[in-house]
């Protein structure tokens, strides 16, 4: 092996997904409790945010491969591959239990007038919000996301108070729809108003950065959190787009931001198990930077929390797609949706919950096929 440097860094992938392991005993792992199993790791190491190493091993040699590593890469390299066969706890979000043996769909549920893809839709009328979440919850939507602000770019900041006026009412209507309730909001008054309203899940763009309280807030209710990726955690989370121009790379930049992130929320006193994470697609990245995140989101998984991806009809379909407009942006947001859960992240966020469950649905029932098969 190539000397080292003190400032290496390692990164541990999973490939090589296996449609039907049991013919391949010893020669793959499970990717923590869902329905995949990878046969190699791709693992690099990077020294100033350059990759010095990048290698392909069979995951039945990681261990000794591991074993030639500099002592202070070993330590991490058994802490990430443990995060990749880790068994991820079920969520308990009042009646409904979340368990992570397979994909969930995130219903968006938008109370906003600006949003870019459903502004207005519901805007001002909670009874026909609730009717849309009691919809998407019939059609299999495992969680609803409700939010009163909009985080699109350039979007205006919304007072809290009138946050709190758009959301509350409709997850009051919405807690005997089955699905999860999540609030979407990084202000901590508005996480407090939801929570007593019956909301189950605070899932924040800032990753409790934003407002002083939140983490406080967040820690005391006891719910699970969802921490995004965002360049910055001021008014405007998309300020700060500068990978490329800077040299670094995104998805480390980003791997290593969550990963700081969850240690200081868990020192702060946070439930480790309660964490979700999300690398935020869209927010201050470039086309080539969400690109390059959706192609890695299987690296993520060695961060040791459940994904959150969310793409849903979002710029980058249309820019791959000859500028399609938002409502028609379907076949794009499957196909991220398709390709995400493909990589194992277990909660995918979307507009078009009828057509992702199928999608997932289908996913299921091949996965199901192949582990079942007969050897």
């Amino acid at each position: 092996m190539v000397d080292i440097g003190s400032n290496a860094k390692l990164y541990l992938k999973p490939i090589g997904f296996l449609d039907s392991p049991q013919y391949f005993d010893e020669q793959n792992r499970r990717l923590n409790n869902n329905l995949l199993w990878f046969s190699q790791i791709e693992y690099s190491i990077f020294e100033d945010g350059k990759p010095t190493i990048r290698a392909l091993v069979p995951v039945e040699l990681w261990d000794k491969i591991a074993s030639r590593l500099p002592e202070p890469l070993q330590e991490r390299a058994g802490v990430l591959f443990a995060n990749l066969i880790k068994d991820h706890a079920p969520l308990q979000c009042g009646e409904r239990v979340l368990r992570f043996d397979q994909p969930h769909v995130m219903g968006i549920l938008n109370m906003t007038p600006d949003s870019f893809s459903d502004g207005g839709k519901h805007d001002g009328d909670p009874q026909m919000a609730a009717d849309a979440g009691f919809d998407m919850a019939t059609a299999g939507a495992s969680i609803l996301d409700i939010g009163g602000e909009s985080t699109r770019p350039g979007a205006d900041t919304v007072w809290e108070g009138d946050e709190i006026k758009r959301v509350v009412p409709v997850i009051e209507k919405l807690t005997q729809c089955g699905a999860a309730l999540s609030i979407d909001t990084r202000k901590a008054a508005v996480m407090e108003a939801a929570i007593a309203a019956g909301a189950h899940i605070i899932n924040d763009v800032s990753a409790l950065l934003h407002d002083k309280r939140s983490l406080e807030v967040a820690g005391i209710s006891g719910r699970p959190v969802v921490l995004m990726h965002a360049p910055s955690s001021g008014k405007n989370p998309h300020k700060g787009d500068s990978y490329g121009q800077s040299g670094g790379d995104v998805v480390t930049d980003t791997f290593d931001w969550l990963e700081q992130r969850i240690s200081d929320v868990v020192e702060a006193g946070f439930e480790r198990e309660k964490i979700i994470v999300d690398p935020g697609l869209g927010f201050g990245k470039s086309l080539s930077d969400n690109l390059a995140l959706m192609n890695n989101i299987a690296l993520f998984h060695a961060l040791g929390q459940p994904i959150l991806i969310g793409a849903s009809r979002k710029r980058m379909i249309g820019a791959l797609s000859k500028e399609a407009a938002v409502d028609q942006r379907l076949g794009g947001s499957i196909a991220f949706a398709h390709h995400a859960i493909q990589q194992g992240a277990q909660i995918v966020r979307v507009h078009d919950v009828p057509e992702t469950v199928q999608a997932a649905q289908v996913w299921r029932g091949m996965r199901d096929a192949g582990v079942t098969a007969r050897v």
